[in-house]
């Protein structure tokens, strides 16, 4: 039980490293499209509310309920970067970077779901 807590804790480090990285790349997308990157930060802000509230819960369909909502906010800020690198507003290596965050993540969160069902 001690080491699901730490992969908790993890994943809620790993995700505030993200945001705050996030935090620098945002800056450079142009002003035309400053929704895409609101939608990004806001996104990425609810994931991480998302694994706090998961942790909260006691009720286990609710907590579950919050960890396949992170999940599906993680593909959707994935999809976000994928844009922006085609957009030409990040570079390859930077949407690589990212993803490779999320990917990581992603692991961790789906590793949390399959080890409380």
């Amino acid at each position: 039980m001690e080491d699901l807590n730490k992969d908790k804790f993890l994943i809620l480090k790993n995700i505030k490293k993200f945001i705050l990285s996030l935090e620098k790349l945002l800056i450079t997308f142009p002003k035309k499209d400053i929704l895409t990157r609101n939608m990004i930060y806001n996104d990425s802000l609810e994931l991480l509310e998302m694994i706090l509230k998961a942790n909260y819960e006691t009720e286990p369909n609710k907590k579950h309920e919050y960890k396949i909502n992170a999940l599906a906010r993680i593909n959707k800020i994935d999809f976000y970067l994928e844009r922006a690198y085609y957009l030409r507003y990040i570079s390859e290596k930077q949407c690589m970077s990212k993803s490779r965050e999320l990917l990581r993540i992603n692991k961790m969160i789906y590793a949390w779901c399959k080890n409380e069902v």
